[in-house]
């Protein structure tokens, strides 16, 4: 039987790559990879020049993103539907040959793949290779520690309501946001609210050819989806 490889690629730049994920991406006879609708996909775009020649490619491009909004019922279902098509056709190849899946960052945190790892249990064996964080990136790129000392650092998606990410705000020393896009006026909202925009800053493209760093105050229109915020924590600094 054959192995299905999730392989965390990292906040993006191709040389933060781990070692073992280059050696089973370049290794491999099987790539797959998640991607919207006629994009080419960024997980794709990393691990160009890398595939071994004859690799067979699969393309797995999500039905639905943004346009309908994750309370409904049908894009759970939609979505569903999705994971358990694509679970389907990694057991099947896994029934012969290896196949690596490519996930941007880390697999286990907030990665598509963990749809795909619950529903293959017991249909397929897997091996997870971690990666650096995408926000690990980031915080790296703005040249400064995102935590001191004993602070409590908080993740939060953006698309949480006012409320919830004001709350978040306002009771953690350091915090990540994640899932920007059109939440962008909700949490600028939140964080002022919360008596923090002021020490909020936005990444766009963290490790990556274009990346932006800048202060959310000078911030204006709008902003990419993977873009992420962060506001330092100060803690105990020596």
């Amino acid at each position: 039987m054959g192995t299905v490889f999730c392989a965390g690629l990292g906040p993006g730049d191709p040389d933060l790559m781990s070692v073992r994920s280059h050696r089973m991406i370049t290794g491999a006879r099987h790539i797959a990879y998640f991607r919207k609708a006629g994009r080419k996909g960024q997980a794709r775009a990393i691990v160009d020049g890398m595939l071994a020649e004859g690799v067979t490619e699969h393309a797995m491009e999500y039905p639905v993103t943004t346009e309908i909004h994750f309370s409904d019922p049908e894009y759970n279902r939609v979505l569903a539907a999705f994971y358990d098509q694509w679970a389907d056709t990694l057991a099947e190849i896994a029934k012969d040959e290896d196949v690596v899946v490519l996930c941007e960052g880390d697999p286990f945190l907030y990665g598509s793949y963990m749809h795909l790892y619950t529903r293959l249990q017991g249909r397929a064996e897997q091996e997870i290779i971690p990666g650096i964080t995408g926000m690990s990136g980031c915080w790296t790129a703005s040249g400064q520690p995102i935590t001191w000392g004993d602070d409590v650092l908080t993740v939060a998606m953006a698309t949480l309501s006012e409320d919830e990410l004001a709350k978040r705000a306002a009771e953690t020393d350091a915090l990540v946001v994640m899932k920007i896009g059109r939440n962008l006026p909700k949490l600028r909202r939140a964080l002022e609210r919360a008596g923090r925009a002021d020490d909020a800053w936005l990444v766009e493209r963290g490790t990556m050819p274009g990346q932006s760093v800048q202060k959310l105050s000078e911030i204006e229109g709008e902003v990419p989806y993977f873009s992420i915020v962060l506001v330092h924590g100060q803690g105990r600094r020596p």
